[in-house]
């Protein structure tokens, strides 16, 4: 129990390294795609009025 095991320890933090870049450049996606949503749900409802009131 004296010696670290560098090799596998290296292992671990590369590992938790990559799967944090991936939570957070998911997460951006994710949170670009709700905002375009968001946008989206906001913006029908004002044109399917402006269509009703013109017809």
């Amino acid at each position: 129990m004296d010696q670290v095991n560098y090799p596998i320890v290296i292992i671990v933090i590369i590992a938790v390294i990559v799967l944090l870049v991936w939570i957070i450049r998911r997460n951006q996606k994710d949170e670009k795609k709700l905002e375009k949503d968001i946008i989206q749900s906001e913006l029908k409802p004002e044109e399917n009025n402006d269509k009703e009131i013109n017809t």
